[in-house]
């Protein structure tokens, strides 16, 4: 088999391409839409939103680095209402790499000079300030912060240990869990010490609370029933609030897929196929919704690195998935737009519309007016083309040649512990990672 490539010339043709395989993706001419302000629950300039993408750049003391400062104030001049920020872990064994953000009183002053370099330069150059949201994260099954893996698991899985299964006692207990819900109402408090607008306790991408949520055979009191096994992030989210205080925003961004069959897999039929079931995933966002408050969410699917093809189609990658892209966008606009129509009241994030290149903000677009959510999350795109947004309000339209090729060459360089951008659009800065 050989990759899809991607060779639309025009929206229509997406359009057309996609009735052939029965799909159905939103798209809109009214790119407009994208620049209308949202007012409740939460203020944002506009419908757009730079997504969390990790640049393993920071200092050995978890403070950003010369190319995370670079980094975000690319962002904050791209006219984004909302710039929601990459993992920081909340302690030393939390990281994923040796170079992964990590905040700490130590380092906080660094952190506070950072949001206020974002904010400074949008108000300079786009005459407002995005809201800043940091990502308060524990890294799990890729904890890896002195450069060799520390896995701290919720439970063995064959599908990622294969057969060299991770020793049982790398099993987090129940006691350390419960000591993990304070220590993110500590990060919070520290985000709000440094300036953010808000926090994210982060539950993706197999992260140790996105884990959790498919943690069915786990025993005690994070795993097994859906309260148990939504317990860390439901008492972090608490622990959270309970630190934080005035228009502090407290939000997380959520995997409601997982595309691992059950019981390996959150979000999934238990009829043993990758047919999504949204049951759970909206019974939990009612729950942080409706009775922890959060007003808004940012939502995922998949798992960046065993199966990115689910959460970042693709036509270059480093396997030829058994799918058209198109049916894994079709199926992230079905799992986002069944948590915005169940709770209209809720500011909806929606991702993964970088693949559709200078026509991902026609599926943005198409996805606001259909209500599939009130806001477009925009990851390797940003990465790769950062000025799209000012390029759009001034021009009607994206240009080509900057956008996102869908290679996945930041994600290589991400898992490789290097620095990670775009080895395309930023090649002097990148390349050099890469070899």
């Amino acid at each position: 088999m050989e990759h899809i490539r991607f060779h639309y010339g025009s929206v229509e043709e997406i359009r057309n391409e996609a009735k052939k395989m029965n799909l159905e993706l939103p798209l809109s001419g009214n790119t407009d839409i994208l620049f209308r302000e949202l007012d409740a629950p939460v203020y944002l300039r506009n419908r757009f939103a730079i997504q969390p993408m990790e640049g393993c750049d920071a200092a050995a003391d978890g403070s950003p680095g010369e190319l995370t400062v670079r980094r975000y104030e690319r962002f904050a001049r791209s006219g984004a209402g909302l710039i929601w920020g990459e993992a920081v872990a909340i302690q030393k064994e939390a990281r994923a790499k040796p170079r992964q953000l990590q905040i700490a009183e130590e380092n906080l002053d660094s952190y506070k000079a950072l949001v206020q370099n974002i904010k400074e330069t949008a108000l300079r150059t786009q005459g407002f300030e995005p809201v800043v949201i940091m990502q308060a994260a524990h890294s799990g099954r890729y904890s890896n912060p002195n450069g060799y893996a520390e896995p701290i698991i919720a439970y063995n899985n064959p599908l990622f240990e294969k057969d060299k299964p991770i020793d049982s006692g790398r099993i987090v207990t129940d006691e350390a869990l419960e000591r993990l819900e304070e220590s993110y109402g500590w990060a919070a408090k520290m985000a709000q010490k440094a300036g953010f607008d808000g926090v994210d306790i982060k539950a993706c991408h197999r992260y140790l609370c996105s884990e959790l949520l498919s943690a069915y055979h786990r025993p005690g009191r994070y795993g097994g029933s859906f309260e148990n096994r939504t317990r860390l992030l439901r008492n972090g989210i608490q622990a959270a609030k309970a630190n934080t205080n005035g228009n502090f925003l407290v939000t997380s961004r959520l995997n409601v897929y997982d595309g691992f069959p059950y019981p390996y897999g959150f979000g999934v039929s238990q009829d043993g196929s990758l047919t999504p079931d949204m049951t759970e995933p909206l019974q939990l966002v009612e729950l942080l919704h409706r009775e922890l408050g959060l007003p808004l969410i940012d939502i995922t699917i998949g798992n960046p690195y065993v199966n990115p093809h689910v959460n970042r189609p693709y036509d270059r990658g480093n396997y030829v998935p058994d799918e058209h892209p198109f049916e894994g966008l079709a199926r992230m606009m079905h799992c986002v737009g069944e948590i915005q129509r169940h709770n209209p009241n809720l500011v909806v994030i929606g991702s993964a519309f970088s693949y559709l290149r200078n026509f991902s903000v026609n599926m943005a677009a198409g996805a606001v007016e259909q209500g599939v959510c009130q806001v477009a999350g925009f990851g390797r795109q940003a990465f790769a083309y950062p000025d799209f947004i000012n390029d759009l309000r001034k021009t009607g339209k994206m240009d080509g040649k900057k956008c996102c090729v869908s290679c996945g060459e930041c994600a290589k360089l991400l898992r490789a512990g290097e620095c990670a951008g775009c080895v395309v659009r930023d090649s002097d800065v990148y390349k050099p990672y890469r070899n």
